[in-house]
């Protein structure tokens, strides 16, 4: 599990359809073979390092449901380790695991904040709401509004510069992840189909009247 706050922005030193090596200062510290990590927001196994970067192995479905396939060499990445048991929960829960992309379609500055507004698909939309969590680029950010195919987060000078969005632009692909509690209260209050019925109680041994 992670929590959405970034800890470096790293650099793509080299990225092909197999492999992508990253070079990082922080999050290296402790690191080893098997280890995870959040790239962008996407949790993968870390598979060689060194004291200035690291590899991860890439599949094809993290590329393609991701924009890890779209980075090349010079690239900046958020970067984040899993947060520890009993460690300080500063964002939200995140799995690491890519809903979908979206895409910046607008960006407003107001006063010392800057308004970003994501393009997203309906399966992301039905699971945000206004003052609710959603991760961009494993970045943990809080809803202020949304329509039918768009969200609009208000972004802070300190979260632009120690993240990738202070270099994003209008048109820029980004990693969505929709709040984990989110998708367990709509699974949970969604309708079952084939629930407690009179036939399954006789057919399970059950006498009625």
């Amino acid at each position: 599990m992670f929590t959405g706050i970034v800890e470096e922005i790293g650099k793509v030193s080299s990225a092909s359809t197999a492999r992508l090596v990253i070079s990082a200062r922080q999050v290296v510290d402790g690191i080893k073979p098997g280890d995870s990590i959040a790239i962008n927001g996407a949790c993968l196994t870390v598979t060689d390092f060194d004291r200035a970067s690291f590899s991860v192995d890439v599949m094809p479905e993290t590329l393609q449901r991701t924009n890890l396939g779209q980075l090349t060499a010079g690239d900046g990445v958020n970067l984040e380790r899993p947060t520890t048991l009993g460690g300080q929960l500063g964002g939200h829960l995140v799995q690491g695991h890519i809903d979908d992309i979206g895409r910046i379609i607008s960006m407003e500055r107001e006063g010392e904040a800057l308004l970003f507004r994501f393009e997203a698909p309906p399966e992301v939309m039905r699971y945000t709401a206004p003052k609710g969590f959603i991760a961009v680029d494993g970045i943990s950010l809080t809803i202020t509004e949304k329509d039918n195919s768009s969200f609009q987060v208000s972004v802070v000078e300190y979260t632009r510069r120690n993240t990738t969005l202070g270099s994003r632009k209008v048109g820029d692909v980004v990693n969505l992840e929709v709040d984990i509690i989110a998708k367990y209260v709509a699974q949970f209050t969604q309708p079952q189909a084939g629930g407690l019925t009179v036939e399954f109680l006789i057919e399970h041994g059950f006498t009625i009247g």
